[in-house]
């Protein structure tokens, strides 16, 4: 005789080893290979700074005004800067380098945009290059498409 609130034993299922289809998981979900690494997955920022970014409220600590200067110009006032930055302390970099206009050639030396077109590559070879968390496109409070956010280390 069972007693008055005694409840069954759940019933486990069986285990269905073998019986999935070939390229998918018991679950039912197709597996997905694994997805190349890609410049921006060593570039995470949490979420929180996400958020700030999207939402427009993130101050930036140091100014960069490229804009109207030539490559060379820009390249030098973009270094000197970073190295002002870095001694200050700051954690939240905003360069601004004018909008980028649609051009159909690769090359774009003399056109205009040329700044935001090579600053993710001028910031990768630079020796501030170890320094840099991220670079995000700014709000568009802060300038938008012609702006860019470079986070940096917190410095030890």
């Amino acid at each position: 005789r069972r007693p008055r609130n005694h409840r069954p034993a759940p019933r486990r299922r069986a285990a269905r080893r073998g019986r999935g289809r070939p390229g998918r998981p018991l679950g039912g979900r197709p597996r997905r290979p694994p997805q190349p690494r890609t410049v921006d997955d060593a570039q995470h920022l949490d979420g929180s700074w996400e958020r700030r970014i999207s939402r427009g409220t993130l101050v930036a600590d140091f100014s960069l005004d490229l804009h109207g200067s030539s490559l060379d110009q820009a390249w030098s006032r973009l270094m000197h800067g970073l190295y002002q930055a870095k001694a200050m302390g700051a954690r939240v970099v905003l360069v601004v380098t004018g909008k980028p206009r649609p051009v159909e050639s690769a090359d774009r030396s003399g056109a205009r945009g040329a700044i935001r077109a090579k600053i993710v590559d001028w910031l990768a070879a630079s020796e501030h290059a170890s320094d840099i968390v991220a670079i995000r496109g700014a709000h568009r409070r802060h300038g938008g498409a012609g702006a860019v956010y470079v986070v940096l280390r917190k410095r030890r």
